[in-house]
């Protein structure tokens, strides 16, 4: 999974806060103080429905766009391509979770112990 840049960022999170489907127009509008032409956000809501972020369905002659996965799903697939990257899973898992505060760790613990009651 390819990381977002900027402006791709900046209209996924404005995906992300809401729940219904927006028009190119209902997005532009929500990013309003960046003063992007309407075809700007059409290009990037097209670029990130090609790299599968988003999907789109026809409402009249307009697209409907919603995020393909939740924030914190695109994160994870994020942290899951970082690891493919390292020749040492266990190294860089072990650095990330000697990296992240005690609350954090903790979070991660119980995480750990719900999906091992899945398991079983």
């Amino acid at each position: 999974m390819n990381r977002l840049g900027d402006l791709e960022r900046a209209v996924m999170e404005v995906l992300w806060q809401r729940e219904d489907a927006l028009t190119v127009r209902e997005v532009g509008r929500d990013l309003a103080e960046r003063d992007l032409a309407h075809t700007t956000v059409m290009t990037v809501l097209d670029r990130l429905a090609k790299k599968g972020v988003v999907r789109r369905t026809r409402d009249g002659r307009a697209w409907r766009y919603r995020p393909a996965a939740s924030r914190e799903a695109y994160v994870a697939e994020l942290m899951f391509d970082a690891l493919e990257q390292t020749g040492d899973r266990d190294a860089a898992l072990t650095r990330f979770a000697t990296s992240i505060s005690g609350e954090e760790a903790e979070v991660l613990r119980r995480a750990l112990l719900d999906a091992e009651r899945r398991e079983t």
